[in-house]
C-alpha cells in the first residue's frame, strides 16, 4: 500500500513539473494610456508629460469633452533624454492643434548605478539624471522639433518636489523651471504655470513627502490644465 501511495505521489510531483507554467498576467494599462478615437470635427491635443500627466490626462479630457480630442503619448515621457530618443514617433504623421508638455521631474531626480531606480542625494555616487544645463539644451532640441508640426504649443512647468520626496531635493524644480523659462521665452512658447496652482493648495492635493496627487488632486490640476488648452484653442 504504502509503494503504490509512494509511486502516486512522485508521479503527481513529475506531472506537476512538466505542466506548463502559467505565464504571469499582464497587468492592465494605466486608464490614461488607453487609445482614444477622434470625434470628427473637434480639434487634436496631445499631452506630453510624466506619471503626473498621466494622472490628470483623464479629467483633461472628460473636461474638453465636445471641445477637443485629447491624445496623450502612449507612456510615462521619463525625462528628456527620453523625449529626444521618442518625440518624432510620439508625434507621428497625425497633424496635432495644440501640444501640451512637460519634462522636469525625472531629469532632476537622483540616480546611481541603476538608472531606474531613484537614489539618496547625499548618496556617494549618485547623480541628478539630466543635470541643468543638459535638460536646458534637451528643451531647446526638443521645442524645435515639435515646433515643426505646426501646433500651438503650450509649456506645462514642472510642480512642486515636497519635503521627503524619494531621490529628489525639496525645491530643485525652481531651477529646473527657470531653465526652461529661458527656453520657451525665446522661443515664443506660453507657460501653463502648473506649479504655482499646485503649491497654492499643495497641502490638500499633494501626497505626503511625494510628488503625486490625491485623486482630487489631480482633478485640481486638470481643471487648470484644461482651461489653458481651452484658451489656446480658441486661438
Amino acid at each position: 500500500m504504502k509503494s503504490i501511495l509512494l509511486i502516486a505521489l512522485i508521479a503527481s510531483a513529475s506531472f506537476a513539473a512538466d505542466a506548463p507554467k502559467q505565464a504571469p498576467k499582464k497587468r492592465a494599462p494605466h486608464p490614461s494610456l488607453v487609445k482614444v478615437e477622434d470625434v470628427a470635427g473637434l480639434p487634436r491635443v496631445l499631452l506630453i508629460g510624466d506619471s503626473i500627466s498621466m494622472g490628470y490626462t483623464l479629467d483633461v479630457r472628460e473636461l474638453l469633452k465636445g471641445k477637443a480630442n485629447v491624445h496623450r503619448i502612449p507612456t510615462n515621457g521619463g525625462p528628456t533624454t527620453n523625449g529626444l530618443k521618442n518625440i518624432k514617433a510620439w508625434l507621428g504623421d497625425s497633424k496635432w492643434d495644440v501640444i501640451h508638455f512637460n519634462w522636469g521631474l525625472h531629469d532632476l531626480k537622483y540616480i546611481a548605478e541603476d538608472a531606474s531606480k531613484r537614489a539618496d542625494p547625499k548618496a556617494p555616487g549618485s547623480h541628478l539624471q539630466v543635470p541643468l544645463d543638459e535638460y536646458e539644451k534637451n528643451l531647446t532640441e526638443l521645442v524645435k522639433i515639435m515646433q515643426a508640426t505646426g501646433a500651438k504649443l503650450i509649456w506645462c512647468n514642472t510642480t512642486p518636489v515636497p519635503t521627503g520626496s524619494d531621490g529628489r531635493i525639496e525645491g530643485d524644480e525652481a531651477k529646473y523651471n527657470a531653465a526652461a523659462a529661458r527656453v520657451m521665452t525665446a522661443a515664443g512658447i506660453p507657460t501653463d504655470d502648473l506649479c504655482t496652482h499646485a503649491a497654492a493648495k499643495l497641502k490638500d492635493v499633494q501626497l505626503p513627502a511625494n510628488v503625486h496627487y490625491s485623486p482630487s488632486g489631480y482633478h485640481y490640476l486638470a481643471e487648470k490644465v484644461a482651461t489653458v488648452i481651452t484658451e489656446n484653442l480658441s486661438k
